[in-house]
C-alpha cells in the first residue's frame, strides 16, 4: 500500500491555471514596484494605469487602435501572400532560389526605421505603414513556407514523380499539405510583427494611431497614458498571436505538437 502511495505522482496543473497564477503574480510584483517607484513617476502601478484608461474613455483607445489594426492587417495579408508566392516559386523553379532568398534576406536586414522615411516621402496615406507592416512579416513567412514545402515526405514525392507528375503536381498534391504546420507557425510569429511594423510606421509620420498617441503622450509627459497605450498595443499583438495559433490548431489537428 505504501509503495503504491509512494509511487503515485501529483497531476500537473492545467496550463491555464499556471498561466493565471503567473499573470496574477506579475501584477502583484508590478504593483509593488509601481508603489516603490511612484516618487519618480516612471513606472506607474497597474491601478494608476486603469484609472487613466477609465479617464480617457474607450473611444480614445479604440479610435487609435482601429487605425493601427487596419494598417497591420493589410500589411499582414500582403506581406504573407507575397512571401508564400515567392516560396512557391523557389520550390517550383529551383534556379531562382538563390536570388529570391537573397532578396528576402536583404528585405529582412534593412532596418525598418531607416527605410521608413523614404517610404513616407514616396507614398502618402496609410501606404507607408502598410508596407512597413508587410516587410515585418515577409521574411518570417518566407522561411517558414520554404521549410514547410521542403518537409514533404520523399516517398509521396517519388510516387507523384513515378506517375509522370512534375514539380507543380508535387506542390499541389503533397507539399502544400505538408507545409501547413510550418506555415501556420510562421504566421503566428508574423502576427505581432505586423502590429509592431505599423506602429513604427506611425512613429515616422501619421495623423492617428497608437504610435501617434504614444508619441503625443510622451511629449506631454503623460506617463500613465503612455503605459496604457503600450498595454493596448501589447494586448492587440497578443490577441493576434493567439487567434492565429487557434486557427492553425483547428485547421491542422494532425500537426506535431511543437507546431501547435
Amino acid at each position: 500500500m505504501s509503495e503504491r502511495s509512494g509511487s503515485s505522482t501529483r497531476r500537473p496543473l492545467p496550463k491555464w491555471v499556471s498561466g493565471a497564477i503567473g499573470f496574477v503574480g506579475l501584477l502583484v510584483v508590478w504593483q509593488m514596484i509601481g508603489w516603490w517607484w511612484n516618487q519618480h513617476g516612471t513606472v506607474p502601478p497597474p491601478t494608476d494605469i486603469i484609472k487613466q484608461m477609465n479617464s480617457d474613455g474607450f473611444e480614445f483607445y479604440w479610435n487609435n487602435a482601429k487605425v493601427t489594426l487596419q494598417e497591420a492587417a493589410l500589411g499582414y495579408v500582403y506581406g504573407n501572400l507575397i512571401a508564400m508566392a515567392v516560396a512557391l516559386v523557389v520550390v517550383i523553379v529551383p534556379v531562382l532560389e538563390k536570388p529570391l532568398l537573397s532578396l528576402g534576406i536583404a528585405a529582412y536586414c534593412v532596418p525598418i526605421i531607416a527605410i521608413g522615411p523614404i517610404l513616407q516621402i514616396t507614398f502618402d496615406g496609410q501606404t507607408p505603414k502598410v508596407i512597413l507592416a508587410a516587410l515585418a512579416v515577409f521574411f518570417t513567412t518566407l522561411v517558414g513556407t520554404v521549410l514547410g514545402l521542403r518537409s514533404a515526405d520523399k516517398t509521396s514525392l517519388d510516387v507523384i514523380r513515378a506517375y509522370g507528375g512534375g514539380r507543380t503536381k508535387q506542390v499541389t498534391k503533397v507539399r502544400l499539405k505538408a507545409a501547413q504546420p510550418s506555415v501556420f507557425a510562421a504566421l503566428r510569429i508574423a502576427a505581432p510583427a505586423a502590429v509592431l511594423g505599423a506602429i513604427i510606421g506611425e512613429y515616422l509620420g501619421a495623423e492617428s494611431g497608437l504610435g501617434v498617441a504614444m508619441i503625443n503622450s510622451q511629449q506631454g509627459l503623460m506617463i500613465d497614458r503612455t503605459w496604457a497605450i503600450a498595454l493596448v498595443a501589447t494586448f492587440i499583438a497578443g490577441m493576434a498571436f493567439l487567434i492565429t495559433a487557434m486557427l492553425g490548431k483547428a485547421l491542422t489537428p494532425w500537426a506535431p505538437r511543437g507546431y501547435r
